[in-house]
């Protein structure tokens, strides 16, 4: 079977995306297709443009291992620097080739008769593909709050992911709801030019300081002429996040501490009023939230201009938020910074495998995927970043890859032995899961704390409950005796 045989889809233009079109390619396969629902590729960085949007993981190790970059201006890469790295390397795989922007698909259907996939974009048109790679993403759709009053604002209101670069904050009356990983960036970025700013908390974060730095030209030219410097530089960081990963997924208290007495130095040095600092102090376990990196977001709220505001939000009124304490902070411009939202118990859109069962239908009890990538009854559908996949602790591309091979050896054994499809069996799925979910217990996730990681019934179909290390090794390599085979 040639290449042109086998028609590959990839859903999403994002890492996942390009990094699997690029290992095609390398394998010498290009009869791919890349649907983008956006007019541009990048993803995550094409949508976060937000002043002070950078990556809160090292930079060597925020890239793609095939493709490493030499040229990064900082330790954390801003968000405008990483979307020009995937922009470059578009292009140095000519992937525009591949490329359908403004492209949606909203409908998926498995053919069993054809052995393929259906799948029927936005403006109707149905396209057949014989393996499907889902890399959608989910930090796509901001999650609006839930907040009475919401629409009612006469003022400016937008999402930190589509912020408005046409509204000038500087002397204005600004507001930012949520205090997550995009309001600790956010915050310190606009403080400076704003009249006043008051941040609406409703939990407070774990922050650890973030140490950035610039490098040097001398460092860049180094490691461009060195490549090998740059992947120690790349080793070095992805093991010291592996190293922290114990203190901060375990439910270890005395692990846990460690971060936390790292944490409450960074308070103690950068807020030095006593009841501000109880304000910002968690009362959680270290790890149970998404942990924040920051250098300045604490420092922050020293400046007089900056208030944090820790009362409940009553409701959102036309001139401003008013507190659960009665009083009503008058307002310009309302920012908000509360996330996506993940859909993670949800297929993407309707999607229909074999027998007509839907996605929905199968996780109706939550979100469940073998090694968090095939489910049993969609054949030759391959996830990138499903369930309990995501890392708490180092890069999301250490899993991405890892995902990308294993994605791959099945491609290739389709089209080494001809087979119609591969399908994971339902039996291997169900075992996987058990041994990942009877991990959960002794995750710090599972000790008491309410976060976006925990599905309404509390299960975590979120995160991988260990070590990227293994995840990797357990993951990478497709093994057939895993899967249905139909010749």
């Amino acid at each position: 079977m040639t290449s042109r045989d086998l028609p590959i889809a990839i859903l999403g233009a994002g890492f996942a995306g390009l990094g699997t079109a690029i290992q095609l390619k390398k394998r010498g396969i290009h009869s791919f297709t890349i649907f983008e629902r956006a007019n541009e590729i990048g993803g995550t960085w094409r949508d976060n443009t937000y002043p002070g949007a950078a990556c809160d993981v090292p930079s060597h190790a925020y890239s793609l291992s095939f493709e490493q970059h030499p040229g990064w201006t900082h330790r954390y890469s801003p968000s405008s620097e990483i979307q020009d790295y995937l922009l470059g390397i578009a292009d140095k795989w000519k992937l525009r080739d591949h490329l359908r922007l403004r492209t949606e698909i909203v409908e998926a259907r498995f053919d069993e008769a054809e052995a393929a996939w259906k799948l029927t974009t936005s403006e109707g048109d149905v396209v057949s593909a014989r393996v499907v790679i889902c890399g959608v993403g989910g930090l796509v759709d901001p999650a609006l709050p839930d907040i009475k009053g919401l629409q009612s604002f006469r003022g400016e209101l937008f999402h930190t992911a589509r912020w408005n670069h046409d509204y000038e904050l500087g002397g204005k009356r600004v507001g930012v709801v949520g205090t997550g990983a995009s309001a600790v960036q956010v915050v310190p970025s606009i403080a400076p030019q704003v009249e006043t700013l008051a941040v609406f908390q409703r939990t407070p974060a774990w922050v650890v300081p973030k140490r950035d730095k610039r490098y040097s030209e001398a460092q860049k030219r180094r490691w461009a002429r060195f490549p090998s410097l740059l992947r120690a530089s790349r080793f070095l960081q992805y093991w010291a996040s592996e190293l922290w990963g114990p203190m901060i997924f375990l439910d270890a208290p005395r692990l846990s501490a460690v971060g936390e007495r790292l944490s409450m130095k960074h308070l103690h040095a950068q807020v030095k009023d006593p009841a501000l600092r109880e304000k910002l102090t968690p009362h959680f376990q270290f790890g149970c939230k998404r942990i924040l990196v920051s250098d300045d977001y604490w420092a922050s709220f020293e400046r007089p201009n900056v208030e944090l505001v820790t009362d409940a939000i009553e409701e959102i009124v036309p001139d401003g938020i008013r507190t659960a304490d009665g009083a009503l902070r008058e307002l310009d411009a309302i920012v908000l910074a509360t996330g996506f939202a993940l859909g993670l118990a949800s297929a993407p859109f309707p999607i229909t495998g074999r027998g007509g069962r839907t996605l929905d239908e199968v996780w109706k009890n939550g979100a469940v995927a073998y090694k968090g990538m095939t489910v049993s009854g969609f054949p030759n559908w391959f996830i990138l970043m499903g369930p309990n996949t995501g890392p708490g602790h180092t890069s999301v591309l250490v899993y991405t890859e890892a995902q990308i091979q294993h994605a791959l050896g099945a491609i290739e054994r389709i089209r080494r032995d001809g087979l119609r499809w591969v399908d994971v069996r339902q039996r291997t799925l169900d075992r996987y899961d058990a041994g990942i979910q009877g991990r959960m217990k002794h995750m710090v996730w599972s000790s008491g704390c309410n976060s976006w990681y925990l599905s309404k019934d509390g299960s975590n179909h979120a995160l991988y409950p260990g070590f990227a290390a293994e995840y990797v090794l357990r993951a990478r390599r497709f093994r057939a005796k895993d899967y249905e085979i139909a010749r």
